[in-house]
């Protein structure tokens, strides 16, 4: 079980601190809430107690973890389905794991597709949201505000 203050990540939402643990009674069941504070959108959301294994919710990464993932920014493409609906969901699975590498797999793909040749509307939507998710673990492992962690991803992808 998390606590007040932990630095969580949420799959599909990005990392966020844990600002309060609320018992709330919705439908006439009374649960466990905890409110989370996304640095990111600055949105607040409450996730029940009992859910966050089913979610995917973790701890933040350790900065030997994120170097690593930032690595995977370095590399080449991956081979990808040329079909774009089987590459929009190889990669939403990839998001929904909630995995910092997974992520960083999805933003250096979409990424180098783009300056390649393009996206679709919906693919530059994804790229932009796994984008979002990762500047947000990256700006709390770091301690950075959004503009610094976002700076560092460009760097990583520019290389």
């Amino acid at each position: 079980m998390f606590k007040i203050g932990d630095k969580i990540v949420y799959p599909l939402h990005g990392a966020g601190i844990i600002e309060d643990i609320e018992e709330k009674e919705i439908l006439g069941e009374k649960s466990a809430y905890y409110i989370l504070k996304f640095p990111v959108g600055n949105m607040k959301i409450m996730v029940p107690v009992n859910n966050c294994e089913d979610l995917g919710i973790r701890y933040i990464v350790e900065e030997a973890e994120l170097m690593r993932a930032l690595d995977v920014l370095h590399e080449s493409k991956n081979v990808m389905d040329s079909n774009w609906n089987r590459r929009y969901r190889e990669n939403s699975e990839k998001l929904k794991s909630g995995d910092i590498f997974d992520i960083a797999d999805v933003v250096k793909d979409l990424y180098i597709m783009d300056r390649e040749k393009g996206l679709s509307t919906g693919e530059k939507k994804m790229l932009n949201n796994a984008k979002q998710i990762l500047v947000s673990e990256l700006a709390l492992v770091r301690d950075l505000n959004n503009e610094e962690a976002e700076e560092l991803i460009k760097e990583c992808l520019k290389e």
